[in-house]
């Protein structure tokens, strides 16, 4: 972790928990004062699951879900929740049915793209989005775009932990949000007060980790 503050919040279940850090941390987007570190949900399968497990019932009874699309790395999140989805063992409109996961392509504008080849997994497709976090929305913004833009249509956002309830009007369900940590704010970098108070960046972060300063 990128100090030695670090802690675990905690449910009843011992594979579902969220990992943080307090601090000064630099993103693409923003500064934010706390780091959350969802590596082994994203790589380790019973993590994987138990995230799954607690987002599957937001879209099991009323939504149709022909693809799920995994942002921030979290394709292991997404096999795991399509998987739920096509379960026939409760109520569920994807029951028997297969379902797509994949992931976009980032061009150097940060813009996300589908080629030829997966756009039949986007094209008049019913999509789920999966993010690690959903916090500027930015990421999440950019992906409504790209599913609308090749033609699918967008039917749920999830994510790990957000700290808003909707983006682009569609919900946000997330495991993990601002009631468990309430002090999670994200600041513009030139309107940080973290840097203003002269408080060094603990760490550059990005969905694929952290590198200390």
């Amino acid at each position: 972790m990128p100090n030695d503050n670090s802690y675990k919040i905690r449910t009843k279940n011992r594979n579902l928990f969220l990992r943080v850090s307090p601090g000064h941390f630099a993103t693409n987007h923003s500064h934010i004062n706390y780091y959350i570190d969802v590596t082994t949900q994203k790589t380790r399968l019973s993590e994987a699951q138990a995230v799954a497990n607690a987002l599957v019932s937001y879209y099991t009874h009323n939504t149709i879900v022909d693809t799920v699309l995994c942002l921030d790395g979290t394709e292991v999140i997404g096999t795991c929740l399509a998987d739920a989805l096509t379960r026939g063992d409760f109520t569920n409109l994807n029951a028997h049915q297969t379902i797509y996961v994949i992931t976009p392509e980032h061009t150097t504008g940060s813009q996300l793209i589908f080629r030829d080849n997966t756009l039949p997994a986007i094209a008049s497709k019913n999509v789920l989005i999966i993010a690690a976090s959903v916090t500027t929305g930015y990421t999440a913004k950019s992906a409504v775009e790209a599913i609308r833009y090749y033609g699918g249509n967008v039917v749920g956002i999830s994510s790990i932990f957000a700290t808003v309830k909707e983006c682009m009007g569609y919900a946000v369900n997330s495991v993990f949000d601002t009631d468990d940590l309430g002090d999670y704010s994200s600041f513009p970098s030139h309107e940080c007060p973290l840097c203003r108070a002269g408080k060094k960046i603990d760490a550059l972060v990005n969905s694929f980790g952290y590198s200390k300063i």
